[in-house]
């Protein structure tokens, strides 16, 4: 079963629900899988156990319905968390001066794992500085990408909450 099917069947019924699909990803074995699908609120809010709820219950009908996987599976929809991964070119640019661990399919500079600050996007680069160099990473190249919890990350976490009101 191919990845972008399942993005194609799930990311209508993420955004009719009034959310953005972070991630779809198929985890374990052959006999008894996982989808999670990984879903961010459009508004900057938290997301809840009643978000998980209303969008798994959505999810659940067209699954039923399409069958994509046919051995038995669990469905699991759930935030991204503070470490969240980045998976598009939008969450890279959100995120430009935040620290960010990510893999390449390819070697750049010959190398495949970088650590360092997200310093910009550059149409579909991105510009990663660490303390040593600055590299330029496209974003085809990236394999998995996701954000170090730091302090200022927490420190834009519980800002952003104040500012919904949650806090």
């Amino acid at each position: 079963m191919q990845k972008h099917y399942l993005e194609d069947l799930i990311t209508p019924v993420v955004e009719g629900q009034g959310y953005e699909l972070v991630r779809v990803l198929t985890m374990g074995g052959e006999t008894h899988p996982t989808l999670q699908v990984m879903i961010d609120t459009l508004n900057g809010k938290n997301i809840t156990v009643d978000d998980c709820a209303k969008v798994s219950r959505a999810l659940s009908d067209v699954l039923d319905e399409k069958d994509p996987i046919k051995e038995k599976y669990s469905l699991e929809v759930s935030s991204p968390g503070l470490d969240r991964p980045l998976t598009k070119l939008a969450h890279f640019e959100k995120y430009a001066g935040y620290d960010v661990k990510l893999e390449t399919e390819e070697k750049i500079d010959n190398r495949k794992r970088f650590k360092g600050k997200i310093s910009k996007v550059v149409g579909q680069d991105i510009v990663l500085t660490d303390e040593k160099a600055e590299y330029i990473i496209p974003f085809t190249a990236i394999n998995k990408a996701k954000l170090v919890v730091t302090d200022e990350l927490w420190e834009r976490y519980q800002a952003s909450q104040e500012e919904a009101g949650e806090i």
